[in-house]
């Protein structure tokens, strides 16, 4: 090799890595404008031309030279540290924002768990039979696959504070029948009503997390969320038990439902900010117009051009989620395990009566006691989950931004074995009285921890695995969960009371759970090969993975012609 070869080697392969990077960059870019914010495009629509002004990556953005791709009328944020963004809110900022929209969560899945203690008590005033008075369950998770349809698009016309405010208050007008009614279908239909304005709330506190969150930031953050999703429901048959077994009645559970509701609505009315980025560029583009309705007369802010037509909504929100259940074997498999894991924590509040009251004759309030154990499973999942993603930042610098989604995985890998172990633990410690009562109570400790682990961590596989489409996938999995969820309460009791038992009961449904186990384990193995012939996942991690491969070989064959 010659000494001009070998000068001019280096500078090729430069120019050569230069291009590549150039042209992945570009490819990132393009992927991430079709961004979650905006629900994202069909994969066979055009890449916009202008970026997404909704979009945060860690991936520094191309700057476009060409004249054509440029829009200088498009309101975006005035400088990368613009204060506006959400992304540049201080740390405290933050965690503030978490913690209003954790108590939110906290709240929702309070209520909807906590009329199960008085089930009986109110079957009997209204002289109706134990399965009708399973529906108040059952009717209030039915509203949580109702209302995504409608609150998902409705943050993102209004925003999520505006829907938020609006749910949370009609969610606490709707105590009222519960707390008054008169006849048990007035119950149900005000319960309905309830968990349907309840889920708008559950539903886009998640995304006011990504709103300002950065991916490392992100994990920590959900965390916190995740744990008070869990809390709530463990909280509430505890809460419940002590109020129907003191002097205030039945009717006093939905009251102080209701006081908290309230609370809750005066908290987001004071506290919550406005998060969603596209609609705090759509009021800076409207506060832009008025200032100067002459020179600013053509600003635009770039959700004023989405397709916001009702056709293009149901498309959004109801088509393609349908499609991307017949198409994508990845949310299939992960919204059956999901919907198995949220049906197994409903059947709990059917289930554990029979085990601690029936076979052990403890009050309702004492029972309500043992559901501290999911609480308490809960509160460690959170620490499992921080220690197990301790390494994340560093993929996501390695990987510039988009590691793996097989990396969220270790979470479900540590809950699936360990759901299996608590749910056999309880099934064959409860079902015979002579076993004292804290050794199945001490089973619900490694239940609160496995579910919310494999919850944290397949809806963070979801989202890393569908990016822009996340939405979506969320809707598919949250409607199949919520409905399955609803179903499990109308016969747990029969199943644990009657032909089963406590023991057979939990081998079928621990069982299930045996089965579904491997499956963050099959995924994490030949998942990046699934996600390769997706549709609908952008896969940006295995393009960053070729690029990484190529400069790799380019470099070895550059040091074997030096040498």
């Amino acid at each position: 090799m010659s000494s001009a070869e070998a000068s001019s080697a280096p500078s090729l392969t430069s120019t050569i890595f230069h291009a590549s990077r150039t042209s992945l960059d570009r490819e990132i870019e393009r992927d991430e404008c079709r961004c979650e914010k905006y629900g994202g495009n069909d994969p066979e629509d055009p890449p916009p031309k202008t970026p997404c002004a909704g979009c945060s990556s860690s991936v520094p953005p191309v700057i476009h030279h060409d004249k054509e791709e440029y829009d200088p009328n498009l309101v975006t944020w005035d400088a990368p540290d613009d204060p506006e963004n959400p992304q540049n809110w201080s740390r405290s900022y933050k965690w503030a924002v978490t913690a209003v929209v954790s108590f939110l969560t906290l709240n929702v899945t309070f209520s909807s768990s906590a009329p199960t203690s008085s089930l009986r008590f109110f079957a009997e005033e209204f002289h109706s039979s134990s399965e009708a008075s399973y529906l108040t369950t059952t009717l209030f998770l039915l509203g949580y696959v109702f209302g995504p349809p409608i609150w998902g698009p409705g943050s993102e016309m209004f925003g999520r504070r505006a829907v938020n405010i609006l749910t949370l208050f009609c969610y606490t007008v709707f105590h009222i029948g519960q707390g008054a009614a008169p006849g048990m279908a007035t119950l149900l239909v005000t319960r309905f009503f309830a968990g349907f304005f309840a889920s708008a709330p559950l539903n886009n506190c998640g995304g006011i997390i990504a709103d300002v969150w950065d991916p490392i930031g992100r994990g920590p953050a959900n965390s916190v969320l995740f744990t008070t999703i869990f809390l709530g429901p463990a909280l509430g048959p505890l809460v419940g038990g002590f109020i129907v077994e003191s002097s205030l009645g039945w009717r006093w559970v939905f009251w102080i439902l209701m006081i908290f509701a309230g609370v809750c609505w005066v908290v987001a009315l004071l506290f919550q900010p406005e998060t969603y980025a596209p609609v705090i560029l759509l009021a800076k583009a409207r506060r832009l117009r008025k200032a100067d309705p002459v020179a600013n007369k053509d600003l635009y802010a770039e959700s004023e051009k989405q397709d916001w037509s009702l056709r293009a909504v149901l498309h959004r929100t109801l088509f393609r989620p349908v499609v991307m259940l017949l198409k994508e074997p990845i949310l299939v498999l992960v919204t059956i395990y999901l919907s198995v894991v949220y049906g197994i924590i409903y059947a709990l509040f059917e289930a554990l009566p029979v085990v601690f009251i029936h076979k052990r004759g403890l009050s309702i309030s004492q029972c309500g006691l043992i559901f501290l154990g999911i609480g308490v499973g809960s509160v460690l999942a959170a620490c499992v989950n921080l220690w197990l993603g301790r390494g994340f930042p560093a993929l996501v610098r390695k990987w510039r931004g988009f590691p793996p989604a097989e990396e969220r995985l270790y979470g479900a890998m540590v809950g699936g074995p360990l759901l299996v172990v608590g749910i056999f633990w309880l099934g064959w410690t409860g079902q015979y009285p002579g076993v004292r009562w804290y050794v199945p109570m001490l089973s619900t400790i490694p239940i609160g921890v496995s579910v919310n682990c494999i919850f944290m961590s397949f809806l963070s596989y979801l989202v890393d695995t569908y990016l822009m489409y996340a939405a979506s996938a969320f809707a598919a999995n949250t409607v199949i969960r919520s409905a399955v969820g609803a179903a499990f309460p109308l016969f747990t009791y029969q199943m644990f009371e009657g032909t089963l038992q406590v023991n057979w009961a939990c081998t079928l449904l621990g069982g299930i759970a045996f089965l579904l186990a491997p499956m963050p384990f099959l995924f994490y193995k030949y998942g990046a090969r699934i996600r390769a012939g997706s549709t609908f996942a952008p896969c940006i991690d295995l393009k960053i993975a070729a690029e990484l491969d190529a400069e790799l070989k380019a470099k070895e064959k550059l040091a074997t012609m030096d040498v």
